[in-house]
């Protein structure tokens, strides 16, 4: 078995509101910055053993899947990189 991290990151589908992103958004324009769009998400590093990188990244996405995102209402990405 070998060590992995592999990190979850969920954020909200296009379309779907994010007040978070856009109070955010809001609160940089007002401090100069210009940006087009702003998007929040969550980041979830989960340290695992497993035979390869590729059953380490089934497994989180499977934990993806079950539980940190809602499929309806996010997109995720997994990565995974040895630990």
């Amino acid at each position: 078995m070998t060590a992995y991290t592999a990190t979850v990151t969920v954020r909200l589908k296009r379309g779907v509101l994010d007040p978070e992103a856009e109070t955010t958004q809001r609160a940089l324009e007002r401090l100069g910055f210009d940006l087009d769009d702003l998007r929040s998400a969550d980041r979830f590093e989960i340290d695992l053993d497993a035979a390869s990188a590729e059953e380490a990244a089934d497994r989180a996405d499977e934990m993806a899947e079950r539980l940190l995102a809602n499929p309806t209402i996010h997109d995720y990405e997994v990565a995974v990189e040895d630990r």
